[in-house]
């Protein structure tokens, strides 16, 4: 995806003061509940459904791959609904995700078309998906974790999220190719 001209320093800009409105520093877990109080969204486990539609079972236990969370809309007022089967790191990310439409701002939209299949904007989740990682893990967060030469299971498990997510934002924030080049450079 080609994300707008800024959107990635918008993006970082963000992470880093939602960090500090949570009095958090770079290496700090978030805790995306602490960030749906200060948002004033409520977010909610899939497993409380599970009495008033037990069909919600086959969600968590059978295939609990096919959903990972959802924003609710009740005029402007947005409620997260989140796949509690998933693992802590997923779940953080997840929340995080739906977090940052608000964040983003980004509008409602019927969850399916006149023809009962899924809507999707494409270009809305590639910046949801952005944002949250940079607020998991941000850019200072990511060059840190390479200075000190963290394993990727240990930098996930200090941080709270997957290793999938760590891995990712090692790559798109450079941090190994940054941290080397300022060693050679110290070097020299």
């Amino acid at each position: 995806m080609a994300y707008r001209y800024g959107f990635k320093t918008e993006a970082n800009d963000i992470a880093r003061e939602i960090r500090r409105e949570l009095a958090l520093g770079p290496l700090d877990p978030i805790d995306p509940h602490a960030l749906a109080t200060l948002l004033d969204i409520e977010i909610i486990p899939l497993s409380e459904f599970v009495g008033a539609a037990p069909g919600v079972a086959h969600l968590l236990k059978v295939e609990p791959d096919v959903f990972s969370a959802v924003t609710v809309f009740r005029g402007a007022e947005r409620t997260i609904v989140h796949n509690d089967a998933h693992t802590p790191g997923r779940q953080n990310s997840n929340q995080t995700h739906e977090l940052s439409h608000g964040l983003l701002h980004h509008p409602p939209t019927p969850a399916l078309d006149n023809r009962g299949c899924r809507n999707w904007n494409q270009d809305i989740e590639d910046e949801a998906q952005w944002l949250a990682g940079a607020i998991l893990i941000t850019e200072d967060a990511a060059l840190n974790i390479v200075r000190r030469r963290l394993p990727n299971t240990e930098a996930a498990a200090l941080l709270n999220v997957s290793e999938q997510m760590m891995q990712f934002r090692l790559n798109v924030t450079g941090a190994r190719t940054r941290v080397e080049r300022a060693r050679r450079a110290r070097r020299r």
